[in-house]
């Protein structure tokens, strides 16, 4: 009797010990792979009635459509009635903003003179879908997050109207161009920067 209690007790400290040998020694001995890709959301602000799974459920979801848009470039005609050419007053190439809110293309703002006042033209355009994109003109040349946008100041010109295709915005007058140094395609719910021009003089 007494054998067979010393042979229990003798399994009940080898088994933890056993257990412990193996996980201490066990990463030697094995490879463990991992294919997980970056999240989506890894910049996004929550909002209080979601969670960070809903929040990349939401813009995975987003990033697969496609909305092109193709619109012509304005025309500049004065008052007189004469065509003037317009004039491209700042440029910048879109970049991705990582390995995930990718961007290309070019932004441009043109002058359209007096009749026609200023416009952001996006032409070759493409980025990453999302939900609620927006189009911002930052006071910084490289914002990457919510917090740089809010230092720097920016003002927003609208709705993305698609995240493929030549597409225009109007400047209103009260935007000061000489303050302005990025276009940003911005995602207003998550606060997620998608993809950034730093705009250059021509």
């Amino acid at each position: 009797m007494l054998r067979y209690l010393l042979v229990g007790i003798g399994i009940l400290i080898i088994i933890p010990v056993a257990w412990l040998a193996w996980w201490l020694l066990s990463p030697l001995i094995t490879t463990t792979e991992v294919h997980e890709e970056f999240p989506l959301a890894h910049q996004a602000v929550v909002p209080a009635n979601m969670t960070m799974a809903e929040v990349e459920d939401a813009m995975a979801a987003a990033a697969n459509l496609e909305r092109p848009v193709d619109e012509a470039m304005p025309d500049s005609s004065s008052s007189a009635g004469s065509q003037a050419q317009p004039q491209a007053g700042l440029m910048g190439q879109f970049r991705d903003a990582d390995s995930f809110h990718k961007g290309s293309g070019t932004a441009t703002v043109y002058d359209l003179g007096s009749a026609g006042g200023n416009v952001l033209r996006l032409e070759d355009f493409r980025v990453t879908n999302g939900p609620d994109l927006r189009v911002l003109l930052a006071n910084a040349p490289n914002p990457e997050s919510h917090s740089d946008l809010d230092d720097a100041g920016y003002v927003e010109l609208g709705k993305l109207k698609g995240n493929v295709g030549s597409q225009n915005y109007d400047i209103p007058s009260s935007v000061s161009l000489a303050d302005v140094q990025s276009v940003v395609i911005y995602c207003n719910p998550f606060r997620v920067v998608f993809s950034v021009a730093t705009l250059e003089t021509p």
